[in-house]
C-alpha cells in the first residue's frame, strides 16, 4: 500500500465522501456499479523532484542550466533527476500549448456519454477495448482526452479541439455509433476559443505555481 503524501490525504478523504454520496443516492447505483472507482496514491516525491516538475510545468524550454539557477542545485543534478522522472512516468511528455483558435481550431467542447445499463460487463470490455484500440490508432485525433468518472448521471467525458460546429457534429456522430453509448443521452458544454474575452486561457504555468505553494506549506 501507498504513502498517501502532500495533497494525497484530502483528496482521498474527499474522493470517499463523494463515493459514499454516490453510493448513497440511489439514482447514482448504475454509474457506482458501471464506473470502475479508485483513488490513485500520490507518488513521494522528494523537494528537489516536486519543485523541478513545478518549474517545468511554468516553462520546459529551458535548459538544465538555467532550472538549476532556478532551483539553487547543481546541473548534474537537475539531468539526473528529469531522466528520473521520466523513466518513473511523472513527466509524460514535453510540447506546446498554442493558440488554438489562430490554428483554426476554434471550439473546445467537452462532451457527457452515459452507457447503456443493459450492456454485459463482457460486452461493455469488449466495446471499451475497441475504443481504446481506435484512440491508439488516432482514429479521433480531435481528442485530447477521454475518461471514465462520476457525476451528473454520465459516465465518461470526452474533451476534444474542433475547428468548428460542423466539426464537431461529425465527431459526435461517431462517438454515438458505439453500441455500448446511449446515443440519446449526450451532452456538450462549448467553449467558443474565439472570443476576445476569456477567464483564463488553457495553460500549466499556474498549476506548476500551486505545486510549489503545496511544497511549501509541506
Amino acid at each position: 500500500m501507498c504513502a498517501i503524501e502532500s495533497i494525497g490525504r484530502h483528496a482521498e478523504k474527499r474522493y470517499l465522501r463523494r463515493l459514499e454520496y454516490a453510493r448513497s443516492d440511489k439514482s447514482q447505483d448504475e454509474n457506482v456499479n458501471h464506473v470502475e472507482l479508485s483513488f490513485r496514491c500520490v507518488v513521494s516525491l522528494k523537494d528537489i523532484e516536486l519543485r523541478l516538475v513545478a518549474e517545468l510545468m511554468k516553462n520546459s524550454r529551458r535548459s538544465d542550466r538555467e532550472l538549476a539557477k532556478a532551483l539553487g542545485v547543481s546541473q548534474p543534478t537537475i539531468s539526473r533527476t528529469i531522466k528520473k522522472l521520466e523513466k518513473e512516468g511523472l513527466v509524460k511528455e514535453y510540447t506546446v500549448i498554442p493558440d488554438f483558435a489562430k490554428l483554426g481550431l476554434g471550439l473546445l467542447v467537452l462532451t457527457f456519454i452515459k452507457l447503456k445499463r443493459n450492456i454485459s460487463p463482457e460486452d461493455l470490455g469488449k466495446a471499451e477495448n475497441l475504443v481504446r484500440g481506435n484512440l491508439e490508432k488516432t482514429a479521433f485525433p480531435q481528442l485530447v482526452m477521454a475518461e471514465r468518472g462520476l457525476g451528473f448521471g454520465y459516465d465518461t467525458v470526452v474533451v476534444s479541439l474542433n475547428k468548428n460546429y460542423s466539426d464537431y457534429v461529425k465527431l459526435l456522430d461517431r462517438i454515438r455509433s458505439y453500441p455500448h453509448i446511449e446515443a440519446g443521452e449526450t451532452q456538450s458544454f462549448i467553449i467558443d476559443l474565439t472570443e476576445e474575452s476569456q477567464y483564463r486561457p488553457f495553460t500549466f504555468q499556474t498549476l506548476g505555481k500551486y505545486l510549489q505553494t503545496i511544497q511549501e506549506q509541506k
